[in-house]
């Protein structure tokens, strides 16, 4: 820790009365500072005098400096220079006087760094650009300096070329230039601050940095190890504060957020890397309506303002639901498409497969409805699904086509038609030209493959131009009611948690824990974006008893890893709960709203 930080700290390390009123004194003036909002000088402390992308027609006449990067050139008559902020068009003289000029900015490959000073005028007359905001000025340029030459670039610094992902990391520093990247960036950076300012400044939390190093703890993901100069040891690298944050409530903080980075050794996914950043959050004394209060509220208040308002409350769905519904826990609701159990209409089918399912334990048969599939799915597709389900779960999916002279239909699909067409069609609310994909098997099982085949064919569907889920729109969702436990796959025998050991049972299944566990809800919550989880959370054990039963008896891990968290719980811990929120997922969501 810094020296002058710590002589603060001892400072104040013994509050009095005058201290305290200091202290929310200047807490209470930053409220009303942070409330009064100024204009960020983008040009203090360096080289030029403005941005390029802040020039108006009220700078007409001015002298201005500016830096950046030739982005485009043009019969070396005039260039278009680039920075952070924007873009603006300058005028090359063509003078001899200026011949020394003319050589830099003519001669200066693409992506060269420059410095140009001149006014501000404004252009001709008809050659206004109304597609770029300084679309009506231009710079005649008086001086010109090359800062830095640009070799031949790997490929060219505009959104609109195709790069591939690997040639985009490997030229990281370059890509970072294109008007999306600096976009996400800038926009990660204004959330975040107005997250603080939620939650500090307007409710009490207190920012906590926790450490990197911790040592080996039971559940969740794999952790990275690290090895210590001390042959034979490691650290651990934390995947999450969860447990640092639980002592910090032992501790008497109350509120608590942080900007936390995760480690978590488990491969690379499409919204995950081995190491993310998430806001990190835990309150005491809470419950999980006040975390989703909450949470709605902080997403509001720090959404960007050039996107559609956030609109809370969100609607919340038991996991139970979602998964009867839409075959996740993690649905779009953008869209229809939604899973129909249609068990009742086959109870006494002459179909050999369908009977064998509903004899079975937890057996069923359930179905969705493709929207005009029969105009837009053609039979590879069909084909495609079929083998999917078929090597990915191991069930069949029978494919029916609603028009009587579709001769795509199998004769089990003709017989069903036949004997229950009508039902189908009233209770999907079918169309002439949808298609119905059908499956049975086991209720679980067979709600997980429509949910997977549910977005294969929205995919399929709007390759083909139908527009099903509107990027725009931000679909907000709750999902409640977890399962405190699930089998684990290579033993199902026994328990792994759903969520993390520390997840407190729902109250009105707390008499299930030691005689049907598996039976018994969790007070865990996800918030789910557009179909992905973008936050998760739970209310907390803080009864040592319990969380120890838990874990040696239930689970069967080895309570003396986590024994210091026991021994804090029975140090007076209060009832406590809070979540994480990956804000880069939700950010991945937003398109770019820049030009």
């Amino acid at each position: 820790m810094f020296c002058w930080l710590s002589r603060l700290y001892r400072g104040l390390s013994r509050p009095t009365r005058r201290t305290t009123q200091l202290i929310w004194g200047s807490f209470s003036r930053s409220l009303v500072l942070s409330s009064q909002r100024r204009i960020p000088e983008l040009s203090s402390f360096v080289a030029r005098t403005n941005t390029c992308g802040e020039l108006r027609s009220s700078h007409l006449g001015q002298e201005v400096t500016l830096c950046g990067w030739i982005q485009y050139r043009r019969q070396n008559i005039f260039l278009v220079l680039r920075d952070f902020h924007g873009l603006v068009q300058v005028i090359i003289p063509q003078d001899e006087s200026a011949a020394s000029v003319k050589k830099i900015l003519c001669e200066a490959p693409m992506e060269s760094v420059v410095q140009v000073s001149g006014t501000v005028i404004s252009r001709p007359p008809g050659q206004e650009n109304p597609k770029m905001p300084t679309g009506e000025i231009e710079i005649k340029v008086k001086t010109a300096k090359l800062l830095n030459s640009c070799k031949k670039l790997p490929f060219e610094i505009k959104d609109f070329v195709k790069k591939t992902e690997a040639l985009r990391l490997r030229y990281r520093y370059l890509d970072l230039r294109g008007v999306q990247m600096q976009y996400n960036l800038r926009l990660r950076s204004q959330m975040v601050m107005k997250m603080r300012e939620y939650l500090c400044n307007l409710h009490g939390f207190v920012d906590i940095e926790t450490p990197t190093l911790f040592k080996r703890t039971p559940g969740g993901a794999k952790e990275f190890v690290i090895p210590s100069r001390e042959p034979g040891k490691f650290y651990s690298l934390p995947q999450s504060p969860q447990q640092f944050k639980q002592l910090l409530m032992v501790g008497g903080l109350d509120r608590y957020f942080q900007v936390a980075r995760c480690y978590r050794d488990e491969g690379s996914r499409p919204d995950r890397q081995p190491e993310f950043t998430q806001i990190d959050i835990e309150m005491s004394f809470v419950e999980q309506t006040g975390i989703q209060s909450l949470t709605e509220g902080l997403l509001q208040y720090s959404w960007p303002s050039d996107r559609d308002p956030v609109v809370v409350p969100f609607p919340s769905m038991t996991f139970a639901e979602a998964l009867a519904s839409y075959g996740t826990d993690k649905p779009d609701t953008r869209f229809g498409m939604k899973i129909v159990d249609i068990s009742d209409m086959f109870r006494n089918t002459e179909v050999g497969f369908l009977q064998d399912a509903l004899s079975k334990p937890q057996g069923t048969i359930k179905a969705i409805c493709i929207p005009e599939g029969e105009k837009y799915l053609k039979r590879k597709d069909i084909e495609s699904i079929r083998k999917f389900a078929a090597d990915h779960f191991n069930q069949e999916v029978l494919p029916i086509f609603l028009k009587t002279n579709n001769n795509w239909n199998s004769p089990v699909a003709k017989f069903i038609m036949e004997k229950q067409g009508l039902g189908l069609i009233r209770l999907l609310e079918t169309q002439e030209e949808d298609v119905v994909l059908l499956t049975a098997g086991e209720h679980k099982k067979a709600c997980s493959l429509l949910g997977k085949l549910r977005l294969e064919c929205a995919d399929l569907l709007e390759a083909r131009g139908v527009a099903l889920r509107d990027p725009a729109l931000f679909s907000f969702l709750w999902v409640v009611d977890f399962p405190l436990f699930f089998p684990k796959e290579e033993n199902p025998e026994e328990l792994e948690t759903a969520h993390h050991p520390f997840t407190a049972p729902h109250p009105s299944d707390i008499h299930h824990l030691y005689t049907e566990p598996q039976k018994v809800r969790s007070q865990h919550y996800d918030l789910v974006l557009n179909g992905s989880e973008i936050g998760g959370g739970s209310i907390r054990i803080h009864d040592a008893e319990l969380q120890h039963y838990i874990l040696a008896t239930v689970l069967k891990e080895d309570v003396k890893l986590l024994s210091h968290l026991l021994q804090a719980l029975d140090y007076g811990a209060p009832p406590h709960g809070g979540i994480a929120i990956d804000y880069h997922r939700a950010l991945s969501r937003v398109p770019c709203a820049v030009q």
